[in-house]
């Protein structure tokens, strides 16, 4: 490919991040040839020539010269419309659309194969970490035990509705893409446990102090042994010797931990408009060169199966909610009751949340994952 000749969906606050790394960079070989929004006249912080402004997607899509589509609107439906119909053209495609990706990505990747097409989407899943090509081309064995970090660092900084990152959605989607490139497996959004930070009250975190921890938002694919797998997205106590207890702000880290070279750490703005630009430049560029994802671990023979018949160690914060009446601990730890708030430190099946994790809504509840994988070997 001697030029990519870019459509683009989206010009918002990453749309014209790409439009100024793609200017920026001399070695790019990239040219955005036009650029497909809802409203042209809006007011942009980019200046940019308005002839290069459509509101037809077809006109993106039957532009002969056009030889990649890059994809980073906010709507996950009209995302996967554009990015299915580019990919069924023959059309490579790069997106940062993590909603849409985590719900659609076993029929995206059949129609890559069917069409002999590329789709790339490293800045869905960590900002301007490459988490996923990483894990294509250096973790492409069966030796990786663990994805675990904070998948989303911004509370609300890059998102146009903040209760997708503070409820966890964010990090849950792209733990989904993740998982697909460590293991080879996918699993749909709504079967993982998922818990945000929207409850946590100030004795959480006097708690937390306490016990010389923080409380971070934890995203973690972890492989219990050689047949299974789980995951799941939930506020955990950190400790200062962990490397994630250090992620704040709009940063994210994420720990990759393998069978013979213990654990691995990637860290750096997970969001923004210039650093998620960056990681989308990244895949243009990479397309100079016919890349595309191989998913060499959805070919593997032995692939680990999702569980969720795994025992946590959980805290829960409550005041009116019956939490006992809810939860069926295998074994409480410590139990705490004041006037003001109570909790309860116990085991529990990560099953057993997911399958009450409606009746966890109130306001009064907060629930934190206290760690227990690989603590033998963190010591």
């Amino acid at each position: 490919m001697s030029k990519i000749k870019i459509g683009l969906f989206g010009f918002g606050v990453v749309g014209q991040g790409i439009y100024q790394v793609v200017q920026k960079s001399k070695n790019a070989h990239a040219e955005i040839v036009k650029i497909c929004v809802r409203d042209p006249e809006k007011p942009r912080k980019v200046e940019v020539d308005k002839s290069l402004f459509t509101t037809s997607a077809d006109e993106i899509l039957d532009n002969r010269d056009i030889n990649l589509i890059v994809e980073v609107i906010d709507q996950a439906d009209a995302a996967y419309s554009i990015v299915k119909r580019a990919l069924l053209r023959g059309i490579p495609v790069v997106s940062g659309n993590k909603t849409m990706l985590a719900h659609h990505l076993p029929e995206l990747i059949e129609i890559q194969k069917t069409h002999n097409v590329a789709l790339l989407y490293d800045a869905s899943s960590c900002g301007s970490i490459p988490v996923i090509r990483n894990l294509e081309e250096y973790y492409d064995n069966d030796l990786l035990l663990e994805v675990k970090g904070i998948l989303n660092g911004s509370l609300g900084f890059a998102e146009s509705d903040p209760s997708f990152d503070i409820e966890g959605y964010d990090s849950l989607f792209k733990l989904v893409i993740i998982t697909v490139h460590a293991l080879g497996t996918y699993v749909a959004p709504e079967k993982i446990f998922t818990y945000g930070i929207s409850t946590i009250h100030d004795s959480d975190i006097r708690y937390a102090r306490e016990k010389n921890v923080k409380i971070k938002l934890v995203a973690q694919v972890v492989k219990v042994s050689d047949e299974h797998f789980t995951m799941f997205v939930m506020p955990e106590f950190v400790t200062p010797s962990k490397y994630i207890y250090s992620v704040d702000d709009e940063y994210n880290g994420v720990v990759i931990r393998g069978e013979c070279y213990d654990r691995q750490f990637m860290f750096g703005k997970g969001a923004g408009s210039l650093p998620t630009a960056s990681s989308i430049l990244s895949d243009i560029m990479a397309r100079l060169n016919n890349y595309r994802y191989e998913y060499k671990k959805q070919n593997y023979m032995q692939k680990p199966d999702y569980t969720t018949d795994i025992t946590l160690k959980v805290y829960v914060r409550y005041k009116e909610t019956d939490v006992h009446g809810i939860l069926n601990f295998t074994k409480v730890h410590e139990q705490y009751t004041s006037e003001d708030s109570n909790y309860v430190i116990g085991d529990i099946q990560l099953s057993e949340l997911l399958a009450k994790r409606d009746r966890l809504r109130g306001k009064d509840v907060f629930l934190a994952n206290i760690p227990i994988f690989f603590l033998n070997r963190d010591n």
